[in-house]
């Protein structure tokens, strides 16, 4: 997400998080010091770094703090510091997953093992539709990993409210939320859909998915730089579609 979408989608998101009566704690890692809560002139900081922020995974974590680096922190480094201090809810766009094909390139995001092994429940509008929606299903499964979404029957597809996919729990309500309390040492997954009335056509999204698919395979773009690439160029094909759903996904 460009400068300043990016600074005024986060400050909104943070305004919402306000409004309902928690505090709000963005993540990220600045100058080498990880940080949970940033202040206004921190988050503008970041924003205005952009992609000269390194993207930051569990496994990134000790580079990026040793080299004094500055960090945005994925699904997986996210709620690694979220558990450290004792943050149990995060929320997010979209979360990674199994990347299509990837029962040949074993190309896993961290987000889902991060899932299977720190209690943080991490609300999102669903698995990233780029990504194999129905494998990254399976995969937490094999994790132990709940999946569940919030006032339907099947998973959200981030840009789109329906995936095609089923889901093995349905929670109506906040008080449906028990995970925690039974100390089962995993995360919890809770899809919320995009607002019907904001969503990118499933048609029109899928096409420009297999597009930048193609693209990427043509250029040779893999590991954690795939992503990034693919969510921008889908969102160039898409005339800025997939920017705007992802924006309101929030």
């Amino acid at each position: 997400m460009p400068y300043p979408q990016n600074f005024e989608t986060a400050k909104e998101v943070e305004a919402i998080v306000r409004n309902n009566g928690a505090v709000p704690a963005t993540i990220a890692i600045l100058e080498g010091l990880p940080c949970v809560g940033l202040s206004t002139e921190e988050l503008e900081r970041l924003a205005k770094l952009g992609s000269k922020a390194q993207k930051t995974a569990r496994r990134d974590i000790a580079h990026v703090v040793a080299t004094r680096g500055n960090g945005a922190t994925t699904v997986s480094a996210t709620m690694f510091f979220a558990s450290m201090v004792g943050i149990p809810v995060f929320v997010t766009g979209g979360i990674g997953g199994v990347h299509r094909h990837g029962e040949h390139t074993m190309d896993i995001s961290s987000d889902l093992t991060e899932l299977g092994r720190t209690p943080v429940a991490v609300i999102s509008a669903g698995i990233k539709s780029i990504l194999d929606i129905p494998r990254t299903l399976e995969y937490l499964e094999t994790h132990g990993v709940c999946v569940a979404a919030y006032k339907t029957n099947e998973f959200p597809a981030f840009f789109t409210e329906t995936s095609g996919s089923k889901v093995p729990c349905r929670v109506d309500s906040p008080e449906d939320y028990v995970n925690m309390k039974l100390k089962l040492g995993s995360g919890l997954v809770i899809g919320v859909p995009i607002p019907r009335e904001h969503a990118a056509s499933g048609r029109v999204i899928e096409s420009a998915i297999q597009s930048a698919l193609r693209e990427a395979r043509e250029k040779n773009i893999t590991g954690n730089a795939e992503t990034p690439f693919l969510l921008a160029r889908v969102n160039e094909l898409t005339g800025g579609l997939s920017l705007a759903s992802s924006i309101l996904s929030l």
